[in-house]
């Protein structure tokens, strides 16, 4: 049997999961992922499930004072749109299960999103008399500040990964095991702004050094060709030089491997980089995200053409990479402060 590829075992997890989740939700919740299985994404549908089992958790618990998968589509229709609006409120802080949960302005979004689509679909397919999730309006959403590293401290960055001597010696000699893949995948996300999923996914065959080009899965599964500086190249080449010395099995295509010479995680790639990152700038919370801003703002610097920034990130509407990159404008602001004279030269 051919060993699943990294995104075909994601896809079944998230299935998996996403299964769990509807066994716990009323019936007509199972046709509403039926219905929208041909146009999401496996994760889109695994959030659907996480925010439908705290909307219906609570509906059961505050409103309707019955199980959550016992709520019926009759149940629905005598809601009122302030039933939602303090669902909203409920999921600012909320306790379960000895947890605590708290949403911002964005997680608020987020489960209307989801609640707004159920509504949608159970009233086109007449499940539902009125679409009274419709009439909620979404939480105003801030604009958050970006946050990304300057070139001197890309450069401390990378200086931290070749001489870790702000480490203790038990960091030192875990490093020295890993410089050759760390190098790699850092020098990957800031030459080519890649997403951590996407870094994950890579195998060895997604690379051509002759092109200096790689073939990247996309959100929703679209693949997309990349290139890469000679820099980044030889990065690249350094760690597959190691990495050919590792003791694998025969059928791994992954292209950085974790220390127990298996496909690294996406937690453990956040926490190399957060080591790094924290040498350079102890002050900035820098994520494998805020490398990847920290791409795109060089970028656009370089550019001034938002458009690639927006094809080479994978943006898929371009205002997605215009609001996350406005801050940029300043650079361009302060630069024209001296052109405009009062009184001539």
């Amino acid at each position: 049997m051919a060993k699943q590829s990294f995104y075909e075992k994601r896809d079944n997890d998230n299935r998996k999961k996403t299964g769990a989740n509807v066994e716990k939700l009323p019936d007509f919740c199972y046709d509403f992922f039926i219905g929208v299985e041909n146009n999401t994404s496996s994760l889109t549908r695994y959030n659907y499930s996480i925010d439908f089992v705290v909307f219906f958790d609570y509906l059961g618990q505050y409103v309707f004072k019955k199980p959550a998968n016992e709520i019926t589509t009759a149940d629905l229709d005598t809601l009122k749109a302030r039933h939602i609006e303090q669902f909203l409120s409920y999921v600012a802080y909320y306790e379960k299960d000895g947890k605590t949960y708290h949403n911002n302005e964005r997680g608020k979004a987020r489960k209307l999103a989801a609640i707004r689509s159920l509504f949608k679909y159970l009233f086109n397919h007449d499940m539902i008399a009125s679409n009274i999730a419709s009439k909620i309006e979404t939480p105003k959403l801030h604009n958050k500040e970006i946050i990304r590293l300057e070139q001197n401290e890309v450069q401390s960055m990378m200086q931290a990964i070749e001489n870790p001597t702000e480490f203790s010696q038990k960091q030192i000699s875990y490093n020295k095991n890993t410089f050759e893949r760390d190098n790699a995948i850092c020098s990957l996300f800031l030459g080519t702004g890649i997403r951590i999923s996407e870094l994950v996914g890579l195998d060895i065959d997604s690379f051509d050094f002759n092109q200096n080009a790689f073939v990247v899965t996309r959100k929703g599964g679209n693949k997309s060709m990349l290139y890469f500086s000679n820099e980044v190249a030889m990065s690249l080449k350094t760690w597959l030089e190691k990495r050919a010395t590792l003791e694998l099995d025969k059928d791994e295509k992954a292209m950085f491997i974790s220390l127990q010479n298996k496909r690294i995680s996406v937690r453990a790639v956040e926490n190399l980089v957060k080591k790094f990152a924290r040498i350079a700038s102890p002050l900035k919370k820098i994520s494998p995200h805020k490398l990847r801003s920290t791409f795109g703002t060089n970028l656009y610097r370089e550019t001034k053409d938002i458009y690639i920034v927006a094809d080479v990130l994978g943006h898929k509407d371009v205002n997605t990479t215009k609001k996350h990159y406005a801050a940029i404008n300043e650079d361009m602001r302060r630069s024209v402060a001296e052109k405009v004279r009062l009184r001539g030269e």
